[in-house]
């Protein structure tokens, strides 16, 4: 009787260690679970990713340039750059030639996954031809960059599809809500004349009805020449447009010598390029609440 006692009392103790050494190897299994990692490549891109990775386990976001870059027609590649891309399952680019970097990124990761947040707008030229790239300035840009980052995740992570695009179908609604508040607020305005001091500013202007009169900087830290500023202040005396935008990003002294030549009144306009290190995924509406309340206070002053 007690052989038999101990028999079955043996069986149930193996049984307990086999069922604890399964139960110890799923656990680890799940915990070596492979992360899907998206690398972004600067702020904008990185905000609009977090939207529509929002709450998704096993998948990681990574910015692979500093928050406070800019914009990144002249930015070189580091080898801290290329060693972001290397764990990359996929890279978040806006396109349209912002990323000027793009074919060293090809030639070291032939194989990389390229999801431009661009594809298929329609890009505004200059009057040299020159496409602009500045698409997510415009909040529609920006609807149509979410809408194409959710498909290209989707499609590289299909486990995770659906909640891609759920995800985006939620931040793309508050965006939408976002440039409704703006049209309606600034629809009052009849005079909408500004001098910008970037190229960033185009299909914002075309969304919002805003008149670009002139651009001081081509491209930002490329101060104009002498002649090219005396035809600015002319410009600016002629159409006599008292709104000057410069932005939070650069230096405003060039903005505040135009204005006492001129007349006009300095505003800070943001092109949501740069940001905070930790941001806040609700960072670029917050980034156009702030556009549209200096927006209403300069035209309120200058109708």
């Amino acid at each position: 009787m007690k052989a038999k006692v101990l028999r079955i009392t043996t069986i149930l103790v193996l049984c307990l260690l086999i069922f604890t050494g399964c139960s110890n190897n799923t656990a680890t299994n799940t915990e070596d679970e492979k992360d899907f990692t998206i690398v972004t490549s600067f702020y904008p891109m990185y905000i609009f990713t977090v939207n529509v990775v929002k709450d998704i386990q096993n998948v990681k976001v990574e910015n692979m340039t500093e928050p406070q870059t800019g914009c990144l027609h002249d930015y070189q590649l580091v080898p801290a750059d290329l060693k972001t891309l290397e764990q990359a399952d996929a890279f978040v680019i806006n396109g349209a030639g912002m990323e000027s970097f793009m074919e060293k990124v090809m030639e070291q990761r032939k194989d990389l996954n390229i999801i431009e947040a661009s594809k298929g707008i329609e890009l505004i030229k200059d009057e040299n031809g020159e496409e602009n790239a500045h698409v997510w300035v415009g909040i529609s840009g920006a609807i149509k960059e979410v809408s194409n980052i959710a498909d290209g995740l989707a499609a590289l992570d299909p486990s995770n599809a659906e909640a891609y695009k759920k995800n985006a179908e939620e931040y793309i609604k508050l965006l939408e809500a976002q440039s409704e508040k703006m049209h309606k607020e600034l629809a009052a305005f009849k005079n909408k004349d500004i001098v910008t001091f970037h190229e960033a500013f185009p299909y914002f202007a075309k969304e919002f009805g805003l008149n670009i009169v002139s651009v001081v900087e081509r491209e930002p830290g490329t101060e104009p020449s002498a002649g090219e500023l005396a035809e600015l202040i002319d410009t600016i005396k002629k159409t006599n447009c008292k709104v000057l935008f410069a932005e939070p990003q650069y230096s405003q002294k060039a903005a505040e010598s135009i204005a006492k030549q001129t007349g006009a009144k300095v505003y800070l306009l943001d092109p949501v390029v740069t940001g905070e290190k930790d941001a806040s995924a609700d960072s670029y509406i917050k980034a156009m609440d702030e556009n549209l309340k200096v927006l209403v206070e300069a035209f309120q002053q200058n109708q």
